[in-house]
């Protein structure tokens, strides 16, 4: 089958294929502008160690910079975990079933925000030593990352077994 370059797969695959190859792109988006954003936070933290800001290094905020550092190391992971998804959802999408993948899209999403967003907050306003009240974010961005990745790997898992 000759493909148009203007046609996209969505365009070419009507319904459910068509679904999931529009979801696997907006992971892909969602995954480059979040790898953006917490690759920058990467940069700002570089800068506030770089001009030994006190409020940064100073020995009593050691549980500042591990906060920070876990928000901006867990957002790019997250982000790369995001754009891997998208790109297997496109390259199989003919062989997958869209349905098995909105709750695990949505709740990877929510996660790739959460989870890091938790760790920021937690470093913003530490107390003696243990972080603020933005950490509770951290868990419930958890247990929501690893029903969506379950949800994704069994949606995987079925993949042998669809159009047989």
């Amino acid at each position: 089958m000759k493909i148009n370059s203007n046609e996209t797969p969505s365009n070419r695959e009507g319904g459910e294929c068509g679904k999931l190859v529009a979801l696997s792109q907006s992971h892909i988006q969602f995954g480059w502008w979040s790898l953006l954003a917490f690759l920058a936070t990467g940069i700002i933290l570089e800068a506030l160690h770089g001009f030994k800001v006190p409020w940064y290094l100073n020995v009593g905020n050691e549980t500042r910079r591990l906060m920070f550092t876990l928000g901006h190391a867990h957002g790019t992971l997250f982000a790369i975990v995001n754009i891997a998804l998208g790109c297997s959802c496109t390259l199989l999408a003919p062989r997958l079933k869209y349905s098995h993948f909105t709750a695990a899209s949505f709740l990877l999403k929510i996660s790739t925000l959460a989870m890091p967003i938790g760790f920021i907050l937690g470093g913003v306003q530490i107390y003696a030593g243990d972080p603020g009240v933005g950490i509770v974010l951290v868990p419930v961005a958890a247990i929501l990352l690893l029903v969506a990745i379950a949800k994704i790997a069994l949606a995987f898992s079925k993949l042998s077994t669809i159009n047989k």
